[in-house]
């Protein structure tokens, strides 16, 4: 198969800093969509595999999955897009299409695994797949997404992720007008999730373990924060919530929430990857109001476009800071310290 080089950031082993280097992209197949990136959204999965925090890092790793730019080429069987057109990839590039969750758009859950936009296994020129921190990004037309021209596109770019990782779960369970939501965590996820719960019409509420975090989460659309360390505010909200979305990205414990979660209510878990060893979930919140708790990964391509056409009509968009890419270590070293409201975002042009 036909390549042509790009440049690209990546890291050359997991104690390697990202430096700059080649990579290989294949050429367009029939379709086939090409994609100058233009802006490109910095997630946690982004540090942890070029760590390799969570194993089976495959080195070269060059990250990125909240990719927007413009269309540069197509092939000669693409039928929903063309050059010039506004383009956005996210975390999935490829999955099995055959399968009973891809035949319901649910791409994410494919039986088969599907191929991560990085460190996923390239089907067409074997090895691994090479994220959006590159120049350029070719990927089948069937998971590139379109976006609407009205948004500021450095801003889209963490909707791909952190937006759909959020959106889903509030689609799924739901929410609407009538709905009581609150959000665990105020990161990259938790101001998603706030901003994208307001504009379906919810009632929504942070939990937050520092009372700083207030006027912040208020000016995101939050209609309340309940600061989860005090006995007191937690008490008031007992049995009030539909759905809490969850999205602490480490061990902590559940219960103290499931105790806010109404009749028939579910906890969704978005952020934690791994095993409760310290506060295993306790059964009796769950069986005396048949409350559940949920997990719930990204979103699918329809119901990520379904997202971006929702944005696009409400105005909504991340709360970001543009980086250029000489800068990607240390903005690593500062999402570790949380110090970023609420996603880095990569100016690809200073590639």
């Amino acid at each position: 198969m036909n390549t042509f080089t790009v440049k690209a950031f990546g890291a050359e082993s997991n104690t390697a800093d990202l430096a700059e280097m080649n990579i290989e992209r294949r050429e367009v197949t029939p379709k086939d969509v090409e994609i100058e990136i233009l802006y490109c959204g910095v997630c946690h999965s982004d540090l942890h595999t070029a760590r390799n925090d969570w194993g089976g890092s495959m080195y070269p790793v060059v990250p990125g999955h909240e990719i927007v730019g413009r269309i540069t080429n197509v092939g000669s069987e693409v039928s929903k897009f063309k050059v010039g057109d506004l383009a956005a990839v996210g975390c999935m590039v490829d999955s099995c299409g055959q399968c009973e969750s891809c035949k319901q758009d649910l791409e994410q859950y494919c039986h088969n695994g599907f191929t991560g936009t990085y460190n996923g296994k390239d089907k067409h020129l074997g090895g691994h797949t090479f994220g959006g921190y590159s120049q350029k990004v070719v990927v089948d037309e069937h998971f590139v997404l379109s976006v609407p021209e009205n948004l500021d596109l450095a801003a889209v770019a963490p909707l791909l992720c952190a937006g759909i990782t959020t959106w889903s779960p509030l689609r799924h369970w739901n929410v609407g007008p009538d709905s009581k939501v609150a959000v665990v965590g105020l990161g990259g996820l938790g101001h998603m999730a706030i901003k994208l719960a307001k504009g379906l019409g919810a009632e929504v509420t942070l939990f937050s373990r520092t009372p700083g975090k207030t006027e912040d989460a208020k000016k995101l659309g939050a209609d309340h924060v309940v600061i989860s360390t005090e006995e007191k505010q937690m008490e008031a909200v007992k049995g009030k919530f539909d759905v809490i979305i969850d999205t602490v990205p480490y061990e902590h414990d559940i219960n103290p929430y499931m105790q806010t979660v109404v009749l028939n209510g579910t906890l969704v878990l978005v952020g934690f990857v791994g095993e409760f060893q310290e506060t295993e979930p306790s059964t009796r919140p769950l069986i005396f109001q048949r409350r559940s708790v949920a997990g719930s990964l990204i979103g699918g391509i329809a119901e990520t476009q379904e997202l971006l056409d929702f944005c696009g009509k409400h105005n909504i968009v991340s709360d970001i800071e543009l980086i250029k890419m000489s800068e990607i270590n240390e903005a690593y070293e500062r999402m570790l310290k949380s110090d970023v409201k609420y996603r880095f975002v990569i100016d690809m042009q200073s590639l």
